[in-house]
């Protein structure tokens, strides 16, 4: 009896040796992002458990007229990966992790834009918006098991690293007659020339000092917010703006540009959405005859 009790006793310790051994922690130098802690007993455990990349997107899932729809968001992407402690018991269910999630997001001010499993796969998903200090930001939860996934994606502008490059600019023009001018960067409605602009204006100059003879529009386009009328009077003074920089800092002759503004009359993308936006505010040079 005695002999039985002490195995008994032996084998409860070495299954609880393995449990411990078993238990999840977290990668080193992994932890939550700022606006969100985690559940109970969740853990950034596997190696590729927490993924940043400065520029991406999500299609996120949002609720539009009782219908689901994918609504596409660029900028500064985070997606984190817990799963869940098997020692603790039996795991949270989909619902409640984004019930969780959901409370603490309306808590803050955000709101739900999709709530439920889709047609498209059997996870649950629910799909969250935050606005905060002039920031947007986007996350959603997708439960798998006994793990879930925390994606965030924090709405920006694409930095432009690639600028004008006269020889591109010349054979656009010569192809086209126009030519978009990428690089070239204004403050929210002004017609300030960004000093991150440099580039793309070094290479516009280039351009024309490098053919003698051609004369160019300047033109400058603008998305559909607000009314046609200031829309058109901001591209045109940002089409004067590029001219005075080219004529005044890089000693281009006067007679061979020429500023003009159409506003939001010729969009390149839609304007129902903000990377449309960004794309159909832009300058372009028009070859002259």
């Amino acid at each position: 009896m005695l002999r039985r009790i002490v195995q008994s006793a032996i084998l409860i310790l070495l299954c609880s040796g393995f449990a411990a051994a078993d238990q999840l922690s977290d990668r080193p130098g992994f932890k939550d992002p700022p606006l969100f802690t985690r559940m109970p007993h969740f853990y950034l455990s596997n190696r590729n458990a927490v993924k940043e990349t400065q520029f991406d997107f999500l299609e996120f899932r949002v609720t539009k007229d009782n219908k689901t729809v994918t609504q596409r968001v660029e900028g500064n992407k985070l997606i984190y990966l817990y799963d869940f402690d098997r020692s603790a018991g039996a795991p949270p269910s989909g619902l409640q992790v984004a019930r969780n999630y959901q409370n603490a997001i309306v808590k803050i001010g955000g709101e739900v834009l999709y709530d439920g499993p889709s047609h498209h796969d059997d996870y649950f998903r629910m799909t969250f918006r935050i606005t905060q200090n002039g920031k947007e930001i986007w996350a959603e939860i997708m439960n798998e098991g006994a793990a879930y996934y925390l994606t965030i994606v924090e709405r920006q502008a694409m930095q432009q690293d690639v600028a004008a490059n006269a020889d591109a600019l010349r054979d656009g023009l010569a192809q086209n007659g126009h030519v978009e001018v990428p690089g070239i960067f204004f403050d929210f409605a002004k017609a300030d020339i960004k000093p991150e602009s440099e580039p793309a204006l070094k290479e516009l100059a280039k351009l024309l000092e490098n053919s003698p003879s051609l004369k160019v529009w300047v033109v400058g386009h603008t998305d559909n917010v607000g009314s046609a009328e200031s829309n058109k009077t901001l591209s045109s003074a940002r089409a004067a703006a590029v001219v005075k920089a080219l004529t005044g800092r890089f000693n281009i002759n006067a007679t061979r540009l020429a500023a003009q503004g159409v506003g939001p009359f010729a969009p390149v993308a839609t304007n129902t959405t903000d990377e449309g936006r960004a794309r159909n505010r832009r300058v372009e040079l028009v070859a002259q005859p």
